[in-house]
């Protein structure tokens, strides 16, 4: 079980005793960021203060004491989703990554190649390959999904074919909150020759994740919404695939060498995925960030969410206003609405409470296609969280409904 009193103790977001600008502190935006604890923060400090020189480049001690951390970072993070570290390359994040994997898989696409993502997609996972099949003749096939916005493996087989080159899904959707069903859908895209990409933004920092046991081709997250810093993430890829795959960005580092011939010759990966100087101190703290989550231990993150999702849930339909759009999903991400509010207006409502939600889209602009809304309300939670952000959220959406008469009266 979780201690909460203690685990906040560790995050300085909540050391004025849970208050933001004379509001209490609510927060319930962790599918958009999380709070970074002190062990994340001091790593970033000991960079800067401490070790701050490049990496990969200097013949000295203070050069090679950064390679040391650099490098320690990888092998952590690597052992953290049971990777080898050559298979680990950095990125500013999850956007990043997913780009690098579209064009970087480009050159094995043609015309007439079908790839396969779903209507809950996060941009991320659907703008570059939206490119990438324009510039290639590939086609977009979208699988099915259930009455209630599930991707299953029913539907993913329905859509499959010969033709089927890439399968392309959020491990855990960041709207409705679906867990999908990994390994089983790894499984069906490799019967069809086709890679399978994960888009684990979501679902990294909330369960453990073993890309060996899913045997998945290529995944990618975001350092941030797991405790660590913005502007670090993760692609990992298969050894053999990675080798394939051509990296974006040219620069300093993903050489071996060049010539006024234009002759040049690349790195092995990952080192050929990171052109230029790397945010050492992003890396260092993400590392930190598996640390302090695999000390948590993910059994405890997925009850404490878990139990947390099932209060809220029942007290917004206890309030009797509002509509939810996943009241069954894994995650801790419930979307909703209340009648008669529009989204962005009922959000604003509960800010001045001091209950943080995001509402709009949430960067997934097909998936209002499926749920016939425009926009939806969306708190999602995490470890720190308690019930009095609960019963915050519940108590202010009881009310939302006369935000106006409040403002305007």
């Amino acid at each position: 079980m979780i201690d909460i009193n203690n685990i906040r103790k560790d995050f300085p977001m909540y050391r004025n005793d849970g208050k933001f600008e004379n509001l209490p502190l609510h927060y319930l935006d962790n599918a958009a960021t999380t709070f970074k604890p002190y062990s994340v923060i001091n790593e970033i400090d000991h960079y800067y203060k401490d070790i701050c020189a490049n990496a990969h480049r200097g013949d000295y001690s203070l050069a090679h004491a950064v390679d040391l951390a650099f490098e320690g970072a990888r092998n952590r993070i690597a052992e953290f989703i049971n990777a080898d570290p050559d298979e680990v390359c950095f990125t500013s994040g999850d956007s990043m990554g997913m780009n690098e994997v579209a064009y970087g898989l480009l050159p094995l696409l043609k015309a007439g190649d079908e790839i396969v993502l779903s209507f809950a997609e996060h941009a991320s996972n659907v703008l570059p390959w939206f490119k990438v099949a324009k510039l290639t003749g590939a086609v977009i096939k979208y699988v099915p999904l259930t009455k209630e916005g599930r991707v299953t493996a029913k539907n993913l087989k329905s859509v499959l074919s010969k033709k089927t080159k890439i399968v392309s899904l959020a491990s855990v959707t960041n709207v409705l909150g679906y867990l999908l069903p990994v390994k089983e859908l790894v499984s069906l895209a490799h019967s069809v020759g086709a890679l399978y990409v994960a888009d684990a933004a979501q679902s990294i920092g909330h369960q453990k994740t073993d890309v060996k046991d899913l045997d998945v081709d290529l995944l990618c997250f975001s350092g941030h919404k797991m405790l660590g810093p913005t502007g670090i993430g993760v692609l990992y890829g298969k050894r053999e695939i990675l080798e394939k795959m051509d990296p974006i960005f040219s620069g300093g580092e993903m050489n071996a060498r060049f010539n006024s011939l234009e002759e040049v010759s690349l790195q092995k990966a990952p080192l050929k995925f990171e052109a230029g100087t790397q945010d050492i101190a992003g890396a260092m703290g993400l590392a930190k960030a598996c640390d302090y989550l695999t000390s948590v231990g993910f059994d405890n993150i997925e009850e404490h969410e878990r139990m947390l999702k099932k209060e809220a849930v029942k007290g917004l339909m206890d309030n009797g206003n509002a509509v939810i759009y996943n009241p069954d999903s894994e995650a801790g991400i419930i979307t909703f609405n209340i009648k008669k509010v529009f989204a962005q207006d009922a959000a604003s409502y509960l800010a001045s409470k001091g209950v943080f939600v995001r509402s709009g889209q949430h960067c997934a602009k097909i998936l209002p296609e499926f749920l016939k809304t425009e926009a939806t309300v969306r708190a999602s939670l995490y470890f720190y969280n308690d019930e009095d952000d609960i019963k915050a959220l519940v108590e202010a959406c009881k009310h939302a409904e006369d935000f106006l008469d409040v403002f305007f009266n």
